[in-house]
């Protein structure tokens, strides 16, 4: 992959240069790929308006009451409306991603503006619809407002508080503890103190869900920023990397529809990695420790630092060295973090909370409940056992063969090494949720993606995971006397059959982008002659 400069060609005229150079418009996309933003942004529209009808809020909150969102949720005809139309959006949103790949057959006539503009655009809608697909913005509320109260939310569950049913957060965190860092603590006690604490009154609850986004858009920037400096660094196309993972449909719906906190955790992450490799470490692993304290699964990327430090070449001596720096200059500063707050390092037994889940796409998590439920027939216990066993085994093979790449392979594939080792770390868990993925996904454009099968399971993660986030949460009042007819496997099955039905035609009959998932030219490709006899 090249830089996304364009030099004027010896001999050719100004005129002739100036057709190549690099589009700055989202209108002037070469290949009519600026159609295919703007289909994007027609998808993040109707995921926008779905959302109204869908997605998560309070009985408490007085915004519903408006008669226009009272409508949309109180009426059956209305509420497949809305979901169907949040389910064709967020598959358009991938057609159009996808389309605008094709469109741009060569990126370095694309500025990185153009795609910092088109990821601005595909999430200004989302930014202005209720939570998607996760309560988790909720739970950062209750637990900002036990900060506010003085009460220790890595040892309380937002159940200590008075009234925290009525404020949206998932059964899951009403009792559990938080496993967030102290930076993103006190993000939390800052909104709740910037809108008052009080969410019954008149748009507070959700002046506070958009100051979440606020912050989930400024992690959006802060990772769009670093990725384009990696790409520069390593001498990849800026445009391109961002068009394969910022301005991806997937990561644009988890972090700013979805309000995850992921988006702050991996720009910090991003800048780390991007100061230790242009030889300022210490100011790296500050960052780093940033990003740590906002979600502590990022102390993967400290080692992968500590060999930055050390340099190419470096002896065993230096690597142990930096990496006994690396974690002192962390450790300090999390100490003092935890000594500011007065909570310590609370959140490392806490962390243990998301562990006690499982999901059927998570491979650890499909063998251990299944295993346990057959052998749970004979024996019930003897069943937890085994369930609890295979868990403990496959995180602390996950464990090892991350430690296998910290410690093994060449240093100039140092972030190709780091995004394996958070690869090894999330499929060893029983529970990978899709903004786990993009963790993975960020990391490994950051460390170079080909033209070839590389990119061919972007896209097929970005599908699955993307139909996986349409299907999964939605908020609609199933107890109204309208709903009796319509269980909500029934509400599930209208989000599934239109975002599986409109994955599929994309992938095997659109005669646009069906050509993107056909693997056969790589199979014929690798593909071993047979002998003959």
């Amino acid at each position: 992959m090249t830089r996304d400069t364009a030099e004027r060609p010896a001999g050719k005229p100004a005129a002739a240069v100036l057709e190549h150079a690099p589009a700055r418009r989202i209108k002037d996309i070469p290949g009519r790929g600026a159609v295919a933003v703007w289909q994007g942004f027609v998808g993040s529209v109707l995921m926008m308006l779905g959302g109204f009808g869908v997605g998560w809020t309070t009985l408490d909150s007085p915004i519903i009451r408006l008669p226009f969102l009272a409508w949309l949720r109180t009426s059956v005809p209305m509420l497949i409306l809305c979901i169907t139309i949040l389910a064709i959006g967020g598959i358009l949103m991938v057609r159009a991603w996808l389309r605008l790949g094709q469109r741009v057959k060569d990126w370095q006539l694309v500025d990185r503006r153009v795609l910092y503009k088109v990821t601005v655009l595909w999430s200004l809608p989302l930014m202005f619809t209720f939570p998607l697909f996760s309560r988790d913005v909720y739970a950062y509320i209750g637990q900002g407002r036990l900060m506010v109260a003085g009460i220790d939310p890595y040892k309380n569950g937002i159940s200590s508080l008075t009234g925290y049913f009525s404020f949206g957060a998932d059964t899951l965190w009403t009792e559990a503890p938080t496993p967030y860092g102290p930076v993103f603590l006190w993000i939390e006690q800052a909104v709740v103190w910037i809108t008052g604490g009080d969410f019954r009154s008149n748009g507070m609850l959700e002046l506070a869900v958009f100051l979440f986004r606020v912050v989930t858009a400024a992690g959006v920037l802060l990772c769009a920023y670093y990725l384009s400096k990696l790409a520069d660094h390593f001498r990849f196309n800026a445009s391109r990397s961002l068009w394969l993972a910022v301005a991806n449909p997937l990561f644009v719906i988890n972090f700013v529809a979805s309000v995850h906190n992921d988006a702050l955790m991996l720009g910090f992450a991003l800048g780390g990695i991007y100061l230790a490799l242009t030889r300022r470490p210490i100011l790296g692993i500050v960052l780093l420790t940033i990003s740590i304290a906002i979600k502590p699964i990022t102390l993967v990327a400290l080692p992968f630092i500590g060999l930055i430090w050390a340099g190419k070449g470096a002896s065993w001596g230096r690597r142990i060295a930096c990496w006994t720096g690396s974690v002192a200059i962390a450790g300090g500063l999390l100490a003092l973090m935890g000594w500011l707050n007065g909570f310590w390092f609370g959140w490392i037994p806490a962390m243990s909370t998301p562990g006690t889940l499982w999901i059927w796409y998570a491979p650890v998590g499909l063998v251990s409940v299944g295993l346990g439920y057959l052998i749970g027939f004979v024996n019930e216990p003897a069943g937890q056992v085994v369930s609890s066993v295979i868990r403990g085994v496959a995180q602390l093979a996950g464990l090892a063969v991350a430690v296998w790449f910290i410690l093994r392979g060449k240093h100039e594939a140092i972030l190709w090494r780091m995004a394996m080792a958070f690869t090894a770390v999330v499929l060893s868990a029983p529970m990978i949720q899709p903004w786990y993925v993009l963790w993975l996904m960020v990391f490994f454009t950051a460390a170079g993606i080909d033209e070839d099968w590389h990119v061919k399971v972007m896209y097929l993660l970005t599908v699955f995971f993307t139909v996986i986030a349409l299907t999964d949460q939605l908020n609609f009042f199933g107890w109204l006397p309208g709903f009796n007819w319509m269980p909500q496997w029934g509400v599930h099955a209208v989000a599934i059959t239109a975002s599986v039905g409109f994955s599929l035609y994309i992938m095997f009959w659109d005669r646009k982008t069906k050509d993107l998932f056909d693997w056969r030219p790589h199979l014929r490709r690798t593909a071993k002659p047979v002998k003959s006899s």
